[in-house]
């Protein structure tokens, strides 16, 4: 069958994928082999690719396949999480679009909705990453909430409540108003914002004094019970025990003393409000200070708002600011720059809020998961994270693991009684009937008598138990495949989830396995557009992943995106890259169609040029198949691309297939051709796990091949000695090459034309190449002399001093007045220079560089010049 003139992505692509999943090449069993591990970091099952998810899974992409041609079992598990707040937002907007309100329905009936909606817009990202190429074993796909993974976290829940590490608290806590749920501490992005600071006057009671409290949240002071001053400032010692009237709402206050107050800042008074602050909830605990919260769940003003109840509270602020000026308590506005806290999920401003909330204590989990990373049992890639790392572990702070949310695990927490902490905690109702009896003492409880906590955990609480739970782990911690492929390899993600996901999968593998979840984490960077800006929908900088596909095909936009992408520095992404992978596509369909079009004869020797162009590549894809191992084990991906791109463009495309090829309208003697496509498939070999796509089409094509003996399967090229030496004769050898080349371009010699070359070898370079060098410059013949050759042109490849005789190769008188031409400028162009050198008022007046630069001109004319003289006397 003839091979198509144009490489055609689309239909290879579509073609070979269809063909490795009806082999089920990227299935795995357990077997004898060693096992190669990857679990796929779960995209929310509501998610469209986009460009981080590109970036990511080519990576894992190309350490599986890579795995897999080593000889490893390689095992890819794919899947995607609930995410509870992004998928309930989704479906309560969808709710309200169709004039379903959230609170009209029963648990049940959202979560049928939460459902339905999942099964129809659930795993498109997965089927998208078929069309990067993903070789994920997708007979193992799991989700979140599928049933033996649910039954796996509310295991563990239950566990760690009977150890003591999960418990019930009223704790301030982030509050979300859009999500209306709590937040933990990491999902908290903190940014800088140009805000206001009031200064605030509150009269004294009983007198016509007044104090000046200077807050960034004036609305807020509807929830102040108390204002603080520090002991020891002296300023303020006359109201040791008196109160303070609140402006607006007129209550009275104490007035106390505490050393947390900061003289120098503001006005060196305090107001404290206990249910919208963390610092002044434990100033109200310490002196028994009442607590009034004056926000509803989505941050508009409850009861305690007065006339502002049901008001947003950025409503309230600017109207409440107008009020305090209205009746003289508001002393002055000033700018003010200060951290607020916005949901990493929604983006709304978080509010502090007292709630009773589900907690894990994690410093004692938080200690194997640090040693293991400072220890070097597991292995950050870059290790610039380590310190972020060890931080973030030394200042653990308690898990807040509960979400006022539906969509999600349920708590296992049973109610029995009518106080908050009459309460059981099971693996499922009926187990939780049995302890309910028997900690109230009641046997005639029934099932109906139990509530159910109505919180669902935070979705980190599943994905943490990942590695684990998609073998099955938890349930049954002895299967044969937990067995088998835990711990697994390598873990490819995100930094911004260090913490969030990574940190915790550690802590739970140690706490459920006693070991670690995987041993190296390659942590990759973000992507950014040109301009260094991360890609967003919102700022239309994001190209459709898909679309970039369908113009360059999967491989290009693979090597696209690795060409430029060093573990844990941002990628800058430019569509230029694809384009250029898009190239490097068609280059080598060509280079295969160069050889598939030879004829071959059974009957020829082979020549001294192949045999010796055969010993340099294997050389020197030796040399680069060790550079790029290397590369692969420091997770240098982008840089074993480089060396894999470089190989096979410049050294096979450019070099060695001009070597071998034979003259014009020639056969190719067989044992050259058969080398020749032993070198092709090595090459396929390592350049597969990058560009899966056109090395399986160039493979099959090369000769039929059963399934077993797919490019995909096959394996990985093995290491030999090679020749340095070879390696570094032809690096000089290619450098006469080029110079022959230049020449006879810059001088207008066909290259049809044969020449003479004549070298003095100074350096005392190997002759062994001078074939090559013959053929590849069309050099009659190659000489080597003790002198300079009068009437020559002339190069220089270090101190080897090369020449090709004049005399039937160029017009000489045409040449010569060329020079002519040249050096007449030149000399004129000197005498200009020189001229403004003479000027003293020049040389003294002109700035130290200008001079210099004149200085520099100089030397180059008269340098060109000598040159150029040079040359003509070389032409007789």
């Amino acid at each position: 069958m003839a091979i198509a003139s144009q490489y055609n992505a689309k239909k290879v692509e579509d073609k070979w994928y269809d063909y490795w999943m009806k082999n089920n090449y990227f299935h795995s069993e357990v077997d004898e082999r060693e096992p190669y591990t990857i679990v796929i970091p779960p995209p929310n099952v509501t998610g469209v690719l986009h460009m981080g998810h590109m970036l990511n899974n080519t990576i894992q992409d190309v350490l599986v396949r890579r795995a897999r041609l080593k000889g490893y079992n390689a095992c890819w598990v794919p899947g995607t999480d609930h995410a509870s707040i992004a998928t309930e937002a989704k479906v309560v907007a969808k709710l309200k679009a169709e004039g379903i309100d959230k609170s009209e329905l029963s648990r049940e009936e959202f979560l049928q909705h939460a459902w339905d909606w999942t099964h129809k817009h659930g795993g498109i990202i997965l089927q998208q990453l078929k069309k990067l190429g993903a070789s994920c074993d997708w007979e193992r796909t799991k989700f979140t909430m599928d049933d033996k993974m649910s039954e796996s976290v509310i295991k563990v829940f239950v566990d760690l409540y009977e150890k003591g590490l999960i418990y019930r608290g009223y704790r301030m806590v982030n509050w979300d108003p859009e999500a209306k749920t709590t937040l933990s501490d990491e999902e908290v992005n903190h940014e800088e914002r140009n805000g206001k600071l009031y200064y605030l006057k509150y009269k004294i009671e009983g007198s016509d004094d007044f104090l000046t409290i200077a807050t960034t949240r004036p609305e807020t002071i509807l929830g102040d019970t108390a204002i603080c001053i520090n002991p020891n400032d002296e300023r303020f010692h006359h109201l040791k025990g008196k109160k303070a009237i609140v402006p607006i709402c007129n209550r009275s206050i104490p007035i106390i003393e505490d050393e947390y107050v900061d003289m120098e800042f503001g006005t060196g008074c305090l107001k404290v409000t206990p249910a919208h602050d963390e610092n002044d909830k434990n100033l109200g605990d310490k002196h028994g200070l009442e607590v009034i919260d004056i926000f509803n769940d989505d941050a508009t003003l409850n009861h305690h708002g007065l006339h502002y109840e049901g008001k947003d509270r950025f409503v309230v602020r600017e109207e409440i600011v107008k009020e305090l000026e209205e009746v003289e308590s508001l002393s002055k506005i000033e700018d003010h720059l200060n951290k607020v806290g916005t949901s990493e999920r929604t983006g709304a401003v978080i509010e502090p809020k007292l709630s009773d909330q589900w907690f894990l204590k994690m410093k004692e989990m938080a200690k194997p998961a640090l040693e293991a990373v400072i220890g070097d049992d597991i292995n950050l890639v870059p290790d610039k994270f380590l310190n972020t790392y060890r931080h973030w572990m030394e200042n653990v702070r308690d898990w807040n693991i509960s979400r006022q949310l539906w969509w999600g695990h349920q708590i296992p927490a049973y109610y029995y009684g009518k106080e908050k902490d009459e309460f059981v905690v099971a693996e499922n109702a009926e187990e939780a009937l049995e302890k309910a009896r028997k900690a109230s003492g009641n046997s005639d409880l029934q099932a109906g008598d139990l509530v159910q906590d109505k919180d669902a955990l935070d979705t980190w609480f599943s994905s943490w138990l990942w590695p684990m739970s998609v073998f099955n782990g938890i349930l049954e911690p002895e299967n044969k495949e937990i067995q088998y492929y835990y711990p697994t390899n390598d873990l490819v993600t995100a930094p911004e989830i260090l913490f969030f996901w990574v940190a915790r999968m550690i802590m739970a593998g140690y706490e459920y396995r006693g070991e670690r979840p995987f041993k190296n984490v390659y942590l990759t960077g973000i992507v950014r557009d040109k301009q260094r800006r991360k890609m967003s929908k919102s700022l239309g900088n994001s190209p459709d992943p898909l679309g970039l596909i369908d113009q360059y095909g999967a491989d290009g936009v693979r090597v696209g995106m690795l060409l430029s992408s060093p573990a844990g520095n941002d990628l800058m992404f430019d569509e230029d890259l694809c384009k250029q992978g898009s190239g490097f596509s068609n280059k080598i369909w060509n280079a295969f169609r160069l050889v598939k079009g030879w004829e071959i004869s059974d009957e020829i020797a082979q020549p001294e040029t192949a045999k010796m162009a055969i010993e340099w590549y294997e050389s020197k894809f030796q040399k680069s198949i060790r550079e790029i191992e290397d590369h692969y084990s420091k997770y240098r991906i982008s840089d074993a691309l480089m060396s894999t791109y470089k190989l096979i463009w410049d050294d096979y495309c450019s070099w060695f297939l001009e070597m071998v090829k034979p003259s014009y309208g020639e056969p190719i003697d067989r044992k050259t051709f058969d080398a020749v496509i032993g070198i092709l498939e090595d090459n396929l070999k390592i350049l597969h796990p990058f560009m899966p796509f056109v090395t399986e089409e160039i493979w099959q094509e090369i000769t039929e091949r059963t399934p077993e003996e797919a490019l995909i399967v096959s394996k990985w090229p093995e290491e030999k000695d090679f020749n340095e030496k070879l390696i570094k004769d032809f690096s000089h050898a290619a450098e006469v090459i080029a110079g022959v080349r230049k020449i006879r371009k810059d001088k207008n010699i066909s290259f049809k034309n044969e020449i003479d070359l004549s070298v003095m070898n100074n350096e005392n370079t190997s002759a062994n190449l001078d074939p090559i060098v013959c053929k590849m410059g069309n050099i009659a013949q190659l000489n080597y002399v003790d002198a300079a050759v009068d009437g020559a042109l002339s190069f220089r490849v270090k101190s080897n001093e090369y020449y090709i005789p004049i005399a039937g190769a160029i017009d000489v008188e045409a040449e010569k007045l060329k020079i002519e031409e040249e050096l007449a400028y030149t000399e004129g162009f000197l005498k200009s220079v020189d001229k403004k050198l003479s000027n003293e008022r020049f040389v003294n007046n002109a700035p130290e560089k200008v001079v210099a630069i004149e200085k520099a001109k100089k030397a180059d004319a008269e340098a060109k010049i000598e040159a150029l003289k040079s040359r003509l006397s070389n032409l007789g």
